[in-house]
């Protein structure tokens, strides 16, 4: 599924006709940015390694916008008092993250020497990926308590569906520093048992369905604004987010993202 950068302005026009649709119906309205480190764990460094997980970190940041059933904006009073007004918030969003990649872990320590070594540290990448999608937010306490209570909190939990357009870039010192090179890159990722793979670099810009889950806090700021806290995780349906994707049996996942926002929200209505 092809998708141009160009395009993603016409998606953030249609994700506000959509809210604007809820509108109709009264529900009221939030806005808010959001920003903070990310944490990308791909193809590159070593599994479940500190160096990789905390080396190959970026930024995120993106607008956000929250459908609350509690409230009625035609009106300005309170909703049916139902469960579901109560304690569910539809969240839209448009973001943006970028990471730059290397190798870390014990197959590029210092003491390492060989060919393979020096092919690994050479190699560098980049993922830069832009999101626009959904989630449900699941509110355990009343939103209407927090709603008129400066100074509260409000715990919650969300799951949705993003998509996601990347745009990988890889690079390499090795050799004669041509990124199309294979022979530049490991040498185990070109022959995985032995068969050859002309695909394990691949940095064509892609479209992908991610699904995002997070945990997260609101801090009522005032009757109008919150301050918020997020730890995100987002997982990609494909493996070449970060430009590599080899074929060893150590490649046992997709590329995901763990995204700690902070973030602030104003009620429109």
């Amino acid at each position: 599924m092809a998708l141009k950068l160009k395009q993603f302005p016409f998606l953030a026009l249609f994700l506000i006709g959509f809210s604007a649709g809820y509108a109709q119906l009264g529900f009221s309205h939030e806005i808010g940015v959001i920003a903070g480190p990310v944490a990308f764990q791909s193809d590159f460094g070593q599994r479940y390694n500190f160096e990789t997980n905390s080396g190959n970190t970026g930024i995120g940041i993106g607008l956000i916008h929250y459908i609350n059933f509690s409230y009625r904006a035609d009106c300005s009073c309170y909703t049916t008092d139902t469960y579901f007004n109560d304690h569910f918030k539809v969240r839209s969003e448009i973001s943006w993250n970028q990471t730059k990649l290397e190798h870390f872990g014990k197959w590029v320590e210092p003491i390492r020497t060989s060919v393979w070594a020096d092919k690994l540290r050479a190699h560098s990448g980049e993922a830069t990926n832009f999101d626009i999608g959904s989630q449900l937010e699941y509110f355990p306490l009343s939103i209407r308590a927090f709603s008129v209570r400066v100074g509260a909190l409000a715990p919650f939990v969300s799951l949705g569906v993003h998509l996601t357009k990347y745009y990988p870039k890889v690079a390499t010192s090795y050799g004669d520093k041509d990124p199309t090179n294979l022979t530049n890159y490991y040498d185990p990722w070109f022959y995985p048992d032995g068969v050859r793979d002309d695909k394990f670099i691949n940095v064509d810009p892609g479209t992908t369905l991610s699904v995002v889950g997070s945990l997260g806090m609101r801090y009522k700021l005032s009757i109008l604004s919150d301050l918020m806290l997020d730890l995100r995780w987002q997982y990609y349906f494909r493996d070449t987010i970060d430009g590599l994707d080899h074929k060893l049996p150590s490649n046992k996942a997709n590329d995901y993202l763990v995204w700690l926002n902070f973030g602030y929200i104003y009620y429109l209505d």
